[in-house]
C-alpha cells in the first residue's frame, strides 16, 4: 500500500493530491488565470500533508505530470518533485499530461483527443480510444478545419482540454464533441501512479526532464 504525492503543474491548474493505494486522501488545487505555481505549490504540499496528518517521511513516492504543457509550470513541478525524491530517497513517477485529460472521459462512446493550448492555432495533442489507451502519438500541430478527419469519419470524437475552444471555432463535423476549458488534474494521477509504483516503472531522479515537446520561446 503506497502513499504517493501527486503534482500537476503543466497548465494554469496548480493541483496537489495525496493518494494511498490509488485512492485520493486529499486534494488542493487552484486554477487561476495566471500561473501561480511558484507561490502556491509548496503551500499546497504543506497544507495537504497537514490536512491528512502525514509528513514527507510517510511518502513512498512522488508522481509528476511530465508534459507537454507550460515550460515554466512543468519546470516548477519537476523541480519540487525531484527535491522531495532526493531528500527522502524515494522514487519519482511520471505521467503524461495528455493521458490525465483523456482519463476524465474514459468509457465514453468514441475516441478522445486531448488538446492543450500551445499559442496561436497550435496545440499539443494525442489521441486515445474510449478506454484511455493511446492510439496516436503526441504532437505539436497547427489546427486546420480538416484536422482529425480520419477519426471523425469513424464515429464520435471527444475533444478535451484548454486548446479545444479554438478547434471548436473551425470544426463543424457532426461527430465532434467539445469539452472546452478542461484542465489536467492530479486527481486523475492517483490510480495511474499506483499502477506504475507497483511495476517499479519509475524515473531516474538525477536525469529526468519534463517532456516539453518543443523548444521554449520567451514571450
Amino acid at each position: 500500500m503506497a502513499t504517493i504525492l501527486c503534482l500537476e503543474t503543466a497548465t494554469t491548474n496548480c493541483s496537489v493530491v495525496i493518494a494511498r493505494d490509488g485512492e485520493i486522501l486529499a486534494i488542493k488545487e487552484d486554477n487561476s488565470k495566471g500561473y501561480s505555481h511558484s507561490e502556491k505549490l509548496h503551500v499546497f504540499i504543506n497544507g495537504i500533508l497537514e490536512e491528512t496528518g502525514l509528513s514527507v517521511d510517510d511518502l513512498d513516492a512522488v508522481a509528476i505530470s511530465k508534459g507537454p504543457g507550460s515550460y515554466t509550470g512543468l519546470r516548477i513541478g519537476v523541480s519540487a518533485a525531484k527535491g522531495l525524491c532526493f531528500s527522502q530517497d524515494i522514487p519519482l513517477i511520471s505521467v503524461p499530461t495528455l493521458q490525465l485529460l483523456a482519463k476524465q472521459l474514459n468509457n465514453n462512446e468514441g475516441s478522445i483527443v486531448s488538446m492543450l493550448d500551445a499559442r496561436r492555432m497550435e496545440v499539443y495533442s494525442a489521441v486515445y480510444d474510449s478506454h484511455g489507451k493511446q492510439i496516436r502519438d503526441t504532437r505539436a500541430e497547427v489546427l486546420e478545419e480538416n484536422s482529425f478527419q480520419e477519426y471523425l469519419e469513424k464515429g464520435k470524437v471527444h475533444f478535451i482540454g484548454n486548446g479545444v475552444a479554438k478547434f471548436e471555432d473551425i470544426c463543424k463535423h457532426p461527430n465532434a464533441v467539445f469539452h472546452t476549458q478542461k484542465f489536467p488534474s492530479a486527481s486523475e494521477m492517483a490510480e495511474i501512479a499506483e499502477m506504475k509504483y507497483k511495476k517499479s516503472d519509475t524515473e531516474d531522479v538525477a536525469y529526468f526532464e519534463p517532456y516539453y515537446l518543443k523548444d521554449f520561446i520567451a514571450g
